[in-house]
């Protein structure tokens, strides 16, 4: 395990290099996943639902003017890193956002060490 320096207010601080790389890999897969315009406006969408109004595919397609297959994809990288979740009302599953998971993406976000 080595350490790594970063400047935080022009102090030099001491990190170590395993926190690092861990906080980085879930860091990428934040980035990588909201990286997509499509699959931010989804995120902003399920965002601006209330907890009951969560949205079918059908629903999400509709509002974003893309296929129902393009939202699945979509649907399924948000989910893989736990930012949306489905719930199955009779034929159809609403997604909803986890906003547990986002406050962590959040907090993953804004973390420097």
């Amino acid at each position: 395990m080595g350490t790594r320096f970063t400047i935080l207010a022009n102090t030099y601080v001491a990190m170590p290099t395993d926190k690092i790389e861990k906080n980085t890999e879930q860091q990428a897969a934040i980035f990588s996943a909201l990286g997509d315009p499509t699959r931010l406006r989804l995120v902003k969408l399920l965002c601006r639902q209330s907890l009951p109004d969560a949205l079918c595919v059908n629903a999400l397609a509709s509002r974003l003017g893309i296929t129902q297959s393009a939202v699945s994809q979509h649907l399924r990288v948000l989910k893989s890193i736990g930012l949306v979740k489905g719930k199955r009302r009779d034929y159809y599953v609403h997604y909803r956002i986890n906003p547990e998971a986002l406050e962590e993406c959040w907090e993953l976000v804004l973390d420097t060490t």
